[in-house]
């Protein structure tokens, strides 16, 4: 089968070598999915890159994310040949979705949610996993709460965006520019801010009539977080999702005692099956209700993936991009 992969740490347009692999065979509780769409994301530069802390050893097919049909099943196996899914991959074990076929527990596959096509369903799971795993359970965000994202306008941050505003929150999206803030105002945000306008904390403050904002999402880090985290409310909580500028945020214990904030971890691994069928019908509720939009903004061929993978490496994507056959 025709498929990319890496064999050596370095940009994404450098390492990524299409190469004829055979067909990975399903093991036990596994299944394996012909890929129709593969969600792209910032992990799988990263993993170019191996820097990612779940990074395989050794040579890998990236992508962590896809959609397909099974054309196989391993061992105590129930899923009928033909059933579309849309799933994580084995990217850990070097089965990636950025190749004609992968491999995955059947457990890490889903029904795709009504009113999604193969291309909306293979960039939903893993944002907009993350995204409900950090406002519903880690923050437990209300109605009429502030919410600051960070990089609203990536893959990530606007899952979170919409998640936020479809829960009854203020959604303010913090980015880099005014193209992205506007995109981020069209998918539901109700304010954007360009943090490199300068005093970040003190515009987020005016904006919520002094009160600051009640939880901040972060797959960011760096400096524009921990800025952003001086204007957390009473009781807010900084979200920790990711570290897209390279380095996590680095908080005072301190500085979370005297404002009586949090600093929360959020990870969307080590949920059980039953908790994750749980968060798939509430999110499929709200795509079935129009409430969470299509976030893709870019169908990728596959013979294109190093340049799109480079273009992400880069900051120049907005929204979420996603590889097609």
């Amino acid at each position: 089968m025709r498929a990319w992969r890496v064999d050596r740490p370095g940009e994404p347009s450098e390492v990524l070598r299409l190469v004829d692999a055979p067909v990975p065979e399903p093991g036990p509780g596994q299944i394996r999915v012909r890929v129709t769409a593969a969600g792209i994301g910032l992990p799988d530069v990263l993993m170019c890159r191996h820097t990612y802390p779940l990074t395989p050893p050794g040579s890998f097919i990236p992508g962590q994310e896809g959609t397909g049909v099974v054309s196989a099943v391993g061992p105590d196996v129930d899923v009928a040949l033909g059933t579309k899914v849309m799933s994580t991959t084995s990217f850990m074990e070097g089965s990636g979705s950025f190749a004609e076929e992968y491999v995955t527990p059947a457990q890490a596959s889903f029904t795709v949610p009504s009113g999604l096509g193969d291309v909306d369903a293979a960039g939903f799971w893993i944002p907009n996993l993350t995204a409900w795993i950090g406002l519903v359970d880690r923050a437990r965000l209300e109605p009429g709460e502030w919410l600051a994202v960070i990089g609203a306008a990536g893959g990530s941050g606007i899952a979170a965006v919409q998640l936020g505003r479809a829960l009854g929150a203020r959604v303010v999206a913090v980015v880099s520019d005014e193209a992205r803030a506007e995109y981020c105002r069209h998918m539901g945000a109700d304010e954007g801010l360009n943090y490199r306008d300068g005093d970040l904390a003190g515009r987020l403050r005016q904006m919520t009539d002094g009160h600051g904002v009640d939880a901040v999402y972060d797959p960011v880090g760096g400096p524009v977080a921990e800025e952003v985290a001086t204007a957390l409310a009473r009781h807010g909580r900084l979200l920790a999702v990711g570290f897209a500028s390279g380095s996590w945020a680095r908080i005072k214990t301190i500085n979370l005692v005297v404002t009586n904030t949090s600093l929360v971890g959020v990870y969307a691994g080590d949920y059980r099956r039953d908790e994750l069928d749980a968060i798939h019908a509430e999110l499929s509720n709200l795509v079935s209700s129009g409430r969470l939009q299509n976030a893709v903004t870019t169908r990728v061929p596959f013979d294109d993936l190093p340049s799109a993978l480079q273009r992400l490496a880069d900051r120049s994507v907005i929204g979420k991009m996603v590889m097609v056959w």
